[in-house]
Parts: structure tokens; sequence; C-alpha cells
């Protein structure tokens, strides 16, 4: 990440003249996991990654799983070095991630097992059965959750038709790293309201879904709001000078709530697209919406930092391309991402718009043959697997993804009952001019490109907003100030890209 410099409302020494203490946001990606550091020089902010630690689900006896013992070491590697650079020392750490996923712990309160990926087909056959139990429309209205076998709640069924013990603890992923530096095993709301378990009118888990599934409520932690400090470092990092005094806070632990708060401005009659392995299509709204017209639309209401809710659907993203990458990659004829976008925004033709969320896309393995088959399904023309024709493979994904986007976009509108004015894209989509422009094209609205690392941006932005609320409620005016005094001078927002019609006009 580059460095950011801007004007900070605070003072950025102490009293003993001493400089401001850093800041630390881990940030677990399904490609990478990062380490990053807030500084303060002369006034002003520096935001630089320390340690990148690559991932991705690995399969492992018949099933699919994160390699979660070399990300834990990766990540105290990070911190090491972190602490190297910081002689004034560091404040805080804070850690959010993808959601749903989960660890097993033993008796040592360590993993049991590597944990799953949300991709693992084991969740299909429990779903199933949870459906016939518990009606996907009731369970909508109920926790505001789209009902998707990825969810928390049917890999938990899972675990238990598989033998598990449903009783043993378990900790989301991002708690759970705050959890073995010392902090208390807890559940951060944002990334709780993903699990399709909690009630969308307590804000608590639901007791009533719980004993209809059998799911124990033993092995739960409880829930906490974005921005709570939960425990000191402890342990071996603190023998570093620079962690002698440093706290444990919850961010928005889900990295889509990180993001959408590091978003410097409000989003009125905006929308965001928050685009990586996923693409997050949607807005903030006040109040959730868990009408069957939202449901059957694919739309999900889950927390963000400081009130409100993330309304929006999963739509298939950069997966699909990674996965083609991986595929040529193997058969001697690797690209380089960004050569191939290039190549692709050449392309003066291609076969047709795939069906980006078709389930076959959303596994792993022999993408481009999976492409081939969705556009035979639509009637087009196969594109040919050969040398020469990735291009044209990408292009078709970026023209389906545009597409796709604008279908959402239309639907948000109607449920909200008024058209938007903008869309932001946040996330490794920003970096890609072409689906930029394509989803400009596509929605005909002018669309602004936000930071790739705004997960990050966000992260730091509750941390400092729960520093200065000492222990009141987070409050989202607040993290949004934050979110913006990083952003200013780091310039985190690339622009803005015009529908082709009002750029010609």
């Amino acid at each position: 990440m580059s460095q950011t410099g801007m004007q900070s409302g605070q003072s950025t020494a102490s009293s003993n003249g001493s400089a401001m203490p850093a800041r630390i946001a881990i940030d677990l990606g399904a490609e990478s996991c990062r380490v990053s550091l807030l500084r303060w020089n002369d006034g002003y902010p520096s935001i630089d990654l320390i340690h990148r630690i690559p991932n991705g689900p690995v399969h492992a006896n018949g099933s699919l799983r994160w390699p979660f013992d070399t990300i834990l070491a990766g990540l105290e590697d990070g911190l090491r070095r972190a602490a190297q650079v910081v002689p004034e020392g560091i404040a805080s750490i804070a850690v959010d991630g993808w959601a749903v996923d989960y660890v097993r712990l033993g008796k040592d309160k360590r993993p049991s097992a590597n944990p799953f990926c949300y991709r693992d087909e084991r969740n299909i056959a429990s779903k199933e059965a949870a459906d016939r139990v518990a009606l996907p429309q009731w369970m909508y209205r109920h926790t505001g959750a789209q009902p998707l076998r990825i969810n928390t709640i049917y890999q938990l069924l899972a675990d238990r038709a598989a033998g598990i013990d449903p009783h043993a603890p378990w900790v989301c992923l991002p708690e759970y790293v705050l959890y073995r530096l010392g902090g208390r095993r807890v559940a951060e709301y944002t990334n709780a309201t993903h699990t399709g378990l909690v009630d969308i009118e307590t804000g608590d888990w639901s007791e009533g879904l719980l004993q209809l599934l059998d799911i124990p409520k033993d092995a739960i932690p409880p829930i906490v709001s974005a921005g709570t400090v939960i425990g000191k470092l402890t342990g071996p990092l603190t023998q570093l000078a620079a962690f002698g005094n440093t706290d444990l806070i919850v961010p928005a632990c889900h990295d889509t709530a990180s993001a959408i708060a590091g978003i410097p401005m409000p989003l009125v009659n905006a929308a965001y697209i928050a685009s990586g392995t996923w693409s997050l299509v949607g807005t903030l709204i006040s109040t959730p919406i868990t009408t069957d017209e939202a449901m059957n639309a694919g739309f999900t209401n889950q927390g963000a930092a400081g009130g409100n809710f993330c309304f929006h659907t999963n739509v298939n993203g950069m997966w699909i391309l990674k996965q083609c990458l991986e595929s040529w990659r193997t058969a001697g004829r690797p690209w380089e991402l960004q050569a191939l976008i290039a190549r692709a925004a050449l392309c003066d033709h291609f076969p047709g718009i795939v069906p980006v969320d078709a389930p076959p896309l959303l596994l792993d393995g022999d993408m481009p043959a999976r492409l081939n088959e969705q556009l035979r399904l639509q009637g087009y023309q196969e594109i040919p697997d050969t040398a020469g024709n990735e291009p044209l493979f990408a292009r078709t994904i970026f023209e389906s993804l545009a597409s796709r986007y604008a279908s959402v976009l239309g639907s948000l509108e109607k449920m909200l009952g008024h058209k938007l004015s903008r869309v932001h894209i946040l996330g490794g989509g920003s970096l890609n001019q072409l689906l930029t422009r394509l989803t400009s094209e596509r929605t005909g609205l002018p669309v602004e490109t936000g930071n790739v690392e705004s997960s990050t941006v966000g992260n730091f932005a509750v941390q400092l907003a729960a520093s200065e609320a000492g222990g009141r409620p987070l409050q989202a005016d607040v993290v949004r100030r934050w979110a913006q005094r990083l952003c200013e001078e780091q310039q985190c927002y690339g622009g803005q890209t015009l529908p082709a019609q009002t750029q010609s006009a």
C-alpha cells in the first residue's frame, strides 16, 4: 500500500513529546492475507504494507480447507516485522477477513484442524436437510441473511453430520486471530450477521433458530459490536518493546463491512461494488429489507460499522478469472493479470454473456471448460481453449460481470424506490479499468474507483474511532471522518468513469 499523508484532527504526540503510537491492521483475504502499519510522521499518517501471505484453499483428504497454520505463522512474522520499525510502540491490533468460515477449538484452545473452506461441497446436503426443517423464506425474514449454502449455519450442520462434536467451541477466523493473540473469544456483530444465526430484530443469536436446528448455544461466542476492545496482547510477542501495551480491537470483522467503513463520503443515493474474489453489490440502508422480492433477488442484510445495514447481493467475482489463470498456468500458458486485461480491452467481439452466478462457476478447477459449458447452454459459440484465446475468455468474463452488476443495480433501485446516482468500486476490481468502463456503460452511471485496500483503511478508521469513543458506542459519522482523513492525502479515489453517452455529450 502506498503511503498517505494528511493533517490529523488529533495531536500526533503524547504528553511527553514522543510520537503517537502506531496501529496494525490485519486483513485476511481469500487470495492473500496482509499486515499493514499506520504511523504518524510530523502530523501526517502513513499506511504501509508490512507483509503479505499468499492464500488459497487447498484440497486435503477429500475436503477443501484453508491453510490456516501457514496463515497464522505468516501473520506472526508480519507482526514481528512491524515491531522492528516502530520505536513509538503499537497502540492496537485489529483483524478483518472473509465471513462464514470458522475454526473449532480443542481443549488447548487451538484449532482442532484447519478450517473448511465455504466452497466445500459438504454444505450441499446439510442445506437441503435444513430447508426441510426451517423454510428459507422464514429464515430470511427472521435473520435478514440470504440462505446461501456457504453460510456458517449449514457448515455447523455439516460438522454434526460428519461426527464432529457440535459442542466444541468455535469462532470465526478474524476473531480467532485476536483470540489467539490474547483477546476474549467473541463474535463481532458485522461478521456474526453472515452466519445466518442472528435475529435481525434483536441483533443477538436467535434462540428459536438454534433450538429448531439443534445447534448448541454453549459452543457459540457472545456477540460484541465493532470497535470493542477485547483485551491486551499477551504471549511471546509482548517481549518485543513495541507490544508492551497493545490493545486488541474488533473492527468491522467482515472485510466488506470494513471496506464500506473505508469509503470517505456518505453513500446517499449511491451503490457500492466491493470487487474481489466475490463482488458484493449493494448500498447502505437504515432499516433491513426482508421482503420476498429482496430474497428472490439474492439480497442480504448484514451489519455495518456504527449502525445501519449493508444491503447487497453476492455476485461471483474475480474468482472466475483467477481459476482461468490457474488453469492456463498449469497448461504452460501463464499470463500476467494487467497484460491480460490490456489485451482483453482490444477484443472487438466476444461470444456472449454468461450467467456468472451459475453453480458450476462457483466451484474450482477447469474454469475455461466451465465457461464454455455456460456459453453453450446460452446458445453461444464456445471459445477454443488454446494459446491466444485467453484475452477473449477474459473479455467474456468482464462483459458478463458488468451485465450482472447492471441487473443487480436495477433490482436495487426498484426495492429502494429511487434512482441511484453513482457507483463506488472498491477492492481489487478498482484497478481494472476495463471492468470499470464496462460497468459504467452497462449501468449508465458514473463509476468512482476507490482504494484497492479499502478494508485496511476501514479497519484503521474503526480503530481510531474506537479510541476516540473511549468505550462508548461507535458512531458511523466518526468512522467516516477518520476514513476521510486517512484517504485525503493518499488520494484513495482514482477518479470517475462516466457512461459513454455522457462522455460524448
